[in-house]
This record gives C-alpha cells, sequence and structure tokens, in this order.
C-alpha cells in the first residue's frame, strides 16, 4: 500500500488527487496540506507528521523550497505537479533531486507527453517556422504555460542556434531561428497545446487537449506509483514511458 500525503489538498487540483488516491486499491491517503488548512489540514508539510511514502503537490511553486527542504529531511519521494519556478527554484529541485527521487514535469498528462516526442521528431526532421499556441481558463496566472516552454525547449534543442519568443506585438518581422510562442486566456478551457511547423509549401500541426482537469491527477497516481523504491534522482514523464533511442 502506497502511503501518499497531498500537498495544495484545498485547490480543485488538490482536491481532484485526494479523490483519486481514496479510490486507488493500492493507495492510502495519510495526510492533506495546505497553506489555507483548517480542521482536516494542515499548513505545512513540517506539520504533518504521518508516516508517508509519497508526496504529490499540486500547490504553488513559491512553496516548493520549503515542501522540498521538509521532504529531503524525512527522505520523501516528491511529485511536483506545479509550474512557473523561478531559476532559483529549479536550482532548489536539482539540488533536492541529488538526495530524494523528484519526479517533476510541467505537464502530467500522457498525452502531452506523447505531444513531446512527436514535435520532437517533427523539430528534427521537418524544416520551417515553429510556432507554438498555448490556450488556457482566465484564472491561469502564468504564460506562458509550463508546458508550453517545455515545448518550446524540446524544439530548441533539436535545433541549436534558434531563440524562443514569446509574444509579438509592434512593427517585428519574424526570425528565421525564432520559436513563437502565443498564450490565450479565456473562459473555462482546461488547456490546449497547439505546435506548428510551416514552410512556404506544406504546415503539420501538433495538437493535445485536455478535457477535464482529472488527466494531470491521473498523471500524478501513475507517477507516485511510478517513484516509489526509486533512487534519488530527477525523474519526469519520459521516465515514465521509457526514453526513447536518441
Amino acid at each position: 500500500m502506497i502511503r501518499v500525503i497531498v500537498s495544495g489538498a484545498a485547490g480543485r487540483m488538490g482536491k481532484s488527487v485526494t479523490a483519486k488516491v481514496n479510490d486507488a486499491p493500492d493507495m492510502q491517503l495519510v495526510g492533506k496540506v495546505d497553506p489555507m488548512g483548517n480542521e482536516t489540514m494542515v499548513q505545512r508539510l513540517s506539520d504533518c507528521k504521518a508516516e508517508a511514502d509519497v508526496v504529490i503537490d499540486f500547490s504553488y511553486h513559491e512553496g516548493t523550497a520549503t515542501l522540498l527542504d521538509t521532504a529531503v529531511e524525512r527522505g520523501l519521494p516528491v511529485i511536483l505537479c506545479t509550474t512557473g519556478h523561478t531559476a532559483e527554484e529549479l536550482q532548489k529541485i536539482r539540488e533536492a533531486a541529488e538526495k530524494i527521487p523528484v519526479f517533476f514535469s510541467a505537464n502530467m498528462s500522457l498525452g502531452v507527453a506523447l505531444l513531446t516526442r512527436l514535435v520532437r521528431l517533427a523539430a528534427r526532421l521537418f524544416p520551417g517556422d515553429a510556432e507554438i499556441v498555448e490556450t488556457h481558463h482566465n484564472r491561469k496566472i502564468d504564460a506562458p504555460s509550463g508546458t508550453a516552454k517545455a515545448l518550446a525547449e524540446t524544439i530548441r534543442r533539436e535545433r541549436p542556434g534558434s531563440e524562443i519568443v514569446c509574444g509579438r506585438s509592434g512593427l517585428m518581422k519574424r526570425n528565421a531561428n525564432e520559436i513563437g510562442v502565443q498564450s490565450v486566456r479565456m473562459g473555462n478551457i482546461t488547456g490546449i497545446h497547439e505546435v506548428f511547423f510551416g514552410t512556404d509549401t506544406e504546415t503539420i500541426t501538433l495538437k493535445h487537449e485536455a478535457h477535464d482537469r482529472g488527466v494531470f491527477a491521473d498523471g500524478a497516481i501513475e507517477a507516485a506509483r511510478f517513484i516509489v523504491g526509486k533512487p534519488a534522482g530527477l525523474y519526469d514523464m519520459e521516465d515514465y514511458l521509457g526514453r526513447e533511442e536518441a
């Protein structure tokens, strides 16, 4: 039985993953953590004294450093499902992964992991301009999304010398080496990521659409099953799928 602590348990995604943990026959919810703590949860991971096998974090990136400090102290594997981390916070994640297993992915969806593989292949084999358009609900704070940034980085690694450009305004001619990233915020859209590769004669469009936020909770549950028992290190959805051959 995998004993799970959910961080960010009072939020929409925290509630979703909590419900899925409770429904999973091989998991047991042993603690809930949230800065908005109430009589059913504590405010900090350090306040949760339950014995656990893994922490699933759907809180905010500002709390990542503190959460990781406690996880390292207790030797707890962590599934980080937050985005928008600063350079300092990303460094903290890398440092923690030297001591504990950390599963960190910009998007916990299996479909997005497969999209990333297809984007890598297209960037490698298909010439032409690369553009990314990501669309989310009007309450999303960070832009571009962490997934869009990760997709852009995937393309950049396949195209040395390219430059990621987020948004355009005014009189700006597109440079040949640009990877354009555009953000749309409206309504209650869960998440859409579209990647376009275009030449003068043809266009390839790769698209992933999340129909329900539960897809990210599903991914977090699978990541928890995957990471328990692993040695210290930084893992992501590519590791879960099995690293493809270069």
